[in-house]
């Protein structure tokens, strides 16, 4: 039997990918998965109030345009999901529990609740799918014009997470391969701008590394997924210091 699935997107959202400088010359590809708060007009407010949505659990405040100033620094490409983690949660499989949450934090989330295969099939299929294979096509496309990539992940992470105030500042993460991990806490330690730690505040027990998993290690490509905290890049002025350290922390890497 074929399940109906309901429809998610309209023409009125348009596309739930985005993609900048795809034709950019560094080996860098940088990628999004919570970079926006924004819903399917289908889903209205998902039942939660505006605070809620505007707030970290609905996205990685901060985290596109840090990837966008490093973008134009590095001449590097840059994908983004367009939608809100609370609808799909790109860097997490269609098994787990934290890809379409029912709760997040203090917040229970009424549009999420007791959703049918149907409907968390229809979401898988308009949102992961379609976004993992946009960054297989990149990746494929650059491989076939001798282009290397290289993968970093950019997120952001909330000062303060059940009531515990987080010291951390700047986190690089991975899983198995560490090599590019490893030289960006190397130029960290002899440039230590911000309070910097490896797989913090979340490390691969965490289920966060889906994504670097997905095509950097399966390719075998080196990868990263980068986290800040996201008071040090709330306005313009923090993302672009923020930026400009994390464009001469990959440069010192790349270079090494």
């Amino acid at each position: 039997m074929v399940l109906a699935r309901p429809k998610i997107l309209s023409e009125a959202d348009g596309d739930c990918v985005g993609i900048e400088r795809i034709h950019g010359r560094s080996p860098v590809l940088l990628i999004c998965e919570h970079a926006s708060n924004a819903l399917p007009v289908v889903y209205g407010d998902l039942g939660l109030p505006s605070e809620a949505l505007s707030s970290h659990i609905a996205w990685d405040p901060g985290a596109l345009a840090v990837a966008r100033s490093i973008s134009e620094a590095l001449d590097a490409t840059v994908v983004y999901q367009r939608f809100s983690r609370l609808i799909y949660d790109c860097n997490r499989p269609p098994s787990s529990p934290g890809a379409m949450p029912e709760t997040s934090e203090i917040y229970a989330i009424p549009g999420n609740r007791e959703l049918s295969p149907e409907e968390r099939l229809a979401r898988t299929d308009s949102l992961y799918v379609p976004f993992h294979d946009a960054i297989r096509g990149l990746i494929r496309d650059r491989r076939a014009r001798g282009q290397d990539s290289i993968i970093v992940t950019m997120h952001s992470f909330t000062p303060v997470y059940h009531g515990r105030e987080r010291a951390v500042e700047l986190g690089i993460l991975h899983d198995e391969d560490s090599r590019l991990a490893d030289l960006m806490l190397r130029a960290a330690a002899e440039a230590p701008l911000y309070r910097t730690e490896r797989n913090e505040p979340y490390g691969p027990e965490d289920g966060v590394t889906h994504t670097l998993i997905l095509h950097g290690l399966s390719n075998g490509l080196r990868n990263v997924m980068i986290e800040v905290r996201n008071d040090l890049i709330a306005d313009d002025s923090g993302q672009g210091v923020m930026a400009d350290y994390l464009k001469g922390l990959l440069q010192q890497s790349l270079d090494a």
